[in-house]
């Protein structure tokens, strides 16, 4: 969690001037409304979603991913296990490690993932490592969610980082992409 501080400089001894700052920013420059947060969490799972919409027409499961970092996205991924041949080509996992490259770090705690489908505890655990700042994800899942439905890496006090998450945003519409693209795989096999 980022955390608010205070800091003090002194100018010729005399006068002392309280600087408040929110990870860096002022108070001014950090302060958003909830509603700007949930626009922009809309808007940026919008793009996840495109990501994973290409993720089908490729024959990948549907899942995308962007990284965004200052209000910009800096990196963006989707499903591409089959293709690659990878068990690790999850759509965070890609878009974390197109991240890290873009800003030549691996620490990236002022970045947000935006994926349509909560993580595996693979991709948590990778968020973890990469110290991510906040997760948003869109479906939860049930069999091997690690953000909250089977596991929770993101508060786990026993980690030496935690991490801030929002659940379902948008999450009708990235259901509802998993559902179509499994519902024609079975109707394609009858």
């Amino acid at each position: 969690m980022p955390l608010l501080y205070n800091s003090v400089s002194q100018s010729n001894g005399k006068e002392a001037r309280v600087m408040w700052s929110y990870d860096g920013m002022s108070l001014a420059e950090a302060w958003v409304s909830a509603d700007e947060i949930a626009e922009a969490d809309e808007r940026f799972m919008r793009a996840a979603l495109d990501q994973a919409h290409l993720a089908a027409r490729e024959g990948e499961v549907p899942i995308g991913a962007v990284v965004v970092c200052q209000g910009q996205v800096i990196a963006e991924a989707r499903n591409h296990r089959e293709a690659d041949a990878d068990p690790s080509a999850h759509a965070e996992f890609s878009a974390i490690m197109q991240a890290s490259r873009e800003l030549e770090r691996w620490r990236l705690p002022d970045c947000t993932v935006y994926v349509t489908l909560e993580p595996c505890i693979m991709c948590a655990g990778l968020m973890h490592q990469a110290r991510i700042g906040r997760c948003v994800y869109g479906a939860p899942d049930a069999k091997a969610g690690a953000l909250g439905s089977l596991y929770s890496i993101h508060s786990d006090a026993r980690l030496n980082h935690t991490f801030d998450v929002t659940s379902g945003v948008l999450s009708r519409e990235c259901a509802a992409v998993l559902s179509e693209f499994f519902e024609a795989r079975r109707g394609s096999k009858e």
